[in-house]
């Protein structure tokens, strides 16, 4: 399995300002395997020590941080013989071991000649919950699930995903039904690695939402392991009305759907919870489309989306004969795959941190909006080739942004200021 990741890793490793890596990401989408595969292809040896239920290797770490006895206790562990330059250390599942998370500052300011690698599920909650981080210690890869061109490499189809590198619309288009085809594949199977693996061997449908409601419940089994009481009802309820929220024609979220009369203060923290485990993404309104976005942030009003859509579809009992039959999938669900699918390739495989444009009046909300160069861009959905709206041509009568972009199932095409990117190329934004 390809990921392209690893040419983050890669520079990481020939870098001269090397810190120990931490990498981040939500269970299932690939951080062991990715570890693995990369001390396999760029290094001698590596030195792989889990940390889950492992309280020999706890008490080591809870002791002391005298990076000699570390070593040395690995080499014992592991059985690796480990030398500068040539050994990957990978300490992982580290989440429920914090003294390892506080090591890497150590490694960083004592022993920099190791190439040091860690990772745990929930990291991100870790660390809000009062562990000592390593502030400026260590380098972050956040690792999502595989985007567009990450499946269709997995699946065989590297030269489809190769010629969306080209950015050559004439031969892309001319295989638009290729790429709709594996679209919808896509959004049913989604891009947790293991579900994407076992879909490229078997192809069965059913055996693959079933793996995905299996992971959505052991994603909730999570959430007792760390929270109790009211707050793990809070984070339950959130986290099972996504699909519902999403399947409104306003997409911003609304308390009142999840509890009659409920008000944000009461979901704050389970919302930032679900955010900092990394199975929820943010995506917050900016009231004008001014530089620099954030400025404009209105932390009140956002969209939640979840990790995977793989899982959404799996959340909202979407069969496969839904997904891929026809192109009503884009249509139907009130476009709700198609925005999850814009944002998992915006925040996975391009550059840019996503907002969305509206005000509480405003009848031309935009579904993202970028920051690219020195200008706002805004973002249009269409689910499907239907692109009658509105919405797009208002905001850049009034705003005139130097440039606007529609995601939709037609063709590659500039209209004046207007860009349509077929959806199977978010990666080309």
């Amino acid at each position: 399995m390809k990921r392209y990741a690893m040419k983050q890793l890669l520079e990481w490793k020939n870098s001269p300002l090397r810190k120990p890596m931490l990498v981040m990401g939500a269970r299932q989408v690939g951080k062991t395997w990715l570890m693995k595969e990369f001390g396999r292809r760029e290094y001698a040896k590596t030195a792989y020590v889990s940390f889950y239920r492992n309280p020999r290797m706890k008490s080591v770490f809870e002791q002391d941080f005298d990076i000699p006895r570390l070593i040395t206790s690995l080499n014992i562990e592991t059985g690796t013989e480990i030398t500068t330059g040539d050994t990957l250390i990978i300490l992982d599942e580290i989440q429920d071991v914090p003294a390892v998370l506080e090591s890497l500052k150590y490694f960083c300011e004592e022993a920099p000649e190791y190439h040091v690698i860690a990772a745990g599920s929930l990291l991100g909650v870790t660390i809000h919950e009062g562990v000592s981080y390593p502030v400026g210690k260590v380098d972050l890869l956040y690792l999502h699930p595989l985007h567009f061109r990450e499946y269709l490499d997995a699946i065989g189809e590297v030269q489809l995903s190769s010629a969306l590198n080209t950015k050559d619309y004439k031969l892309i288009d001319s295989f638009s039904d290729k790429y709709i085809y594996w679209l919808k594949n896509y959004i049913f199977t989604g891009g947790l690695p293991a579900v994407v693996d076992f879909f490229r061997e078997h192809k069965d449908y059913a055996a693959v939402r079933q793996m995905q409601k299996d992971i959505a419940i052991q994603y909730q089994g999570d959430f007792g392991k760390h929270i109790k009481g009211n707050e793990l009802r809070r984070i339950n309820m959130v986290w099972e009305s996504i699909p519902m929220q999403l399947a409104k024609e306003n997409k911003k979220f609304f308390f009142g759907q999840i509890k009659k009369g409920a008000r944000s203060a009461e979901f704050e923290v389970a919302i930032q919870w679900l955010v900092d485990a990394g199975l929820v993404h943010k995506v917050n309104r900016v009231n004008e489309p001014h530089i620099p976005l954030s400025a404009y942030k209105d932390f009140s009003a956002y969209k939640l989306f979840v990790v995977d859509i793989g899982l959404l579809g799996a959340l909202s009992d979407l069969d496969a004969g839904t997904i891929l039959d026809g192109n009503d999938i884009f249509v139907e669900f009130k476009g709700a795959l198609s925005e999850q699918y814009v944002l998992q390739q915006l925040i996975s495989d391009t550059e840019y941190t996503p907002f969305f444009f509206g005000t509480e009046s405003a009848s031309f909300e935009q579904d993202f909006i970028i920051q690219k160069g020195k200008s706002a861009v805004p973002i249009e959905v269409k689910a499907g080739a239907n692109v009658r709206s509105q919405s797009l041509r208002a905001f850049v009568e009034r705003y005139h942004p130097a440039m606007a972009v529609r995601f939709s199932l037609l063709p590659y095409k500039e209209q004046e200021n207007i860009v349509n990117i077929p959806l199977y190329a978010v990666c080309n934004l």
